[in-house]
């Protein structure tokens, strides 16, 4: 038997260990909606190069009358006609949690619908297409549908090395628990899960009155908060961009470099941080050792940068 091929054979059979639903997503659902412009149409919209806002009223109906146009159910004004003449519109499942747990299936591979993912989306063509998408990233999406706002969408206008991105959560903004999750059936696919993910977006150090802006003894501080279960560590990682990770455990801060990449492959950092997430968790999954899951987790962020948004080839090369 060659070197290395035990190691192989055990890798392969934790592979298919693993079950279905074993890691379990929570967030706001967003479709993105992805296209290169230029700059006079950033200047029309009142869009920066390289930003993020929310959206105003005039991009939501930016956005609306792009995909009526897609769709060729209405005849509109002609800059929205000259956009997609001019710009190709690509669609994708996106917001922070579905990123990261999309992903992690895309590392995990096999079985399908190892990632399940929780979210709120409209009643309407443009959740009909997230639902689609989700299923075609292998993701067991079950997605929380009501009629009183439309599908989260997040315009993704490209320009050169620069994205513009356009935020309106809508629907996102409008999960109701006992409408969904208490549900039994869905219940029960949160029980199934090992691994729990759910993206909280705050300045965390701030509110926690910590004082500091030194990231690593942000994470000693947040390692050593109150916690409700005494019989398992809290681990806190923290992702720097291009600077090295860091790790605080019980006894220890610790920091990891991230892979080098030649500048003139880096297409977009956007979907960096998802993609650590992703990376992260489809080696928590199989209880790897947490320098293994920062590897992964290094090695799904260098993929995703090389790309437009967080999108990701056939399969990972990640060994």
């Amino acid at each position: 038997m060659a070197a290395g091929e035990p190691q192989a054979k055990k890798l392969k059979l934790e592979q298919k260990q693993l079950s279905e639903n074993v890691l379990f997503g929570m967030g706001n659902p967003l479709l993105d909606i992805c296209a290169v412009v230029d700059k006079d149409f950033l200047d029309k919209y009142g869009l920066k190069p390289n930003d993020q806002i929310l959206a105003e009223e005039k991009h939501k109906e930016f956005m609306h009358r792009t995909f009526m146009i897609c769709e060729g159910k209405s005849a509109v004004a002609s800059e929205f006609e000259e956009l997609v003449k001019k710009f190709k519109v690509e669609y994708h499942a996106g917001g922070s949690t579905q990123n990261s747990v999309k992903v992690a299936q895309w590392m995990i591979q096999s079985p399908y619908k190892a990632a399940t993912f929780f979210g709120c989306i409209g009643k309407d063509k443009f959740g009909e297409i997230l639902k689609k998408k989700a299923e075609e990233a292998h993701v067991d999406a079950h997605y929380y549908e009501q009629s009183e706002e439309p599908t989260g969408t997040c315009a993704a206008c490209i320009t050169s090395d620069n994205r513009s991105l356009v935020a309106n959560l809508a629907a996102a903004n409008c999960y109701k628990k006992e409408k969904h999750l208490d549900l039994e059936k869905n219940w029960k696919l949160v029980e199934k899960a090992k691994v729990y993910y759910i993206a909280e977006a705050a300045t965390f150090a701030r509110e926690q009155g910590f004082e500091t802006e030194d990231i690593k003894e942000i994470a000693r501080k947040t390692q050593a908060l109150p916690k409700a279960n005494t019989k398992r560590q809290r681990i806190v990682v923290f992702t720097q961009g291009k600077d090295d990770t860091v790790m605080a455990t019980e006894n220890e801060v610790t920091t990891f470099p991230v892979l080098v990449s030649d500048q003139s492959e880096i297409v977009d950092t956007n979907g960096a941080g998802d993609a650590f997430v992703g990376g992260f968790l489809s080696q928590l999954v199989y209880d790897r050792p947490v320098t293994e899951c920062i590897r992964a987790g290094h090695y799904a962020a260098s993929v995703i940068i090389k790309r437009s948004g967080c999108t990701f080839p056939e399969k990972p090369d990640f060994h």
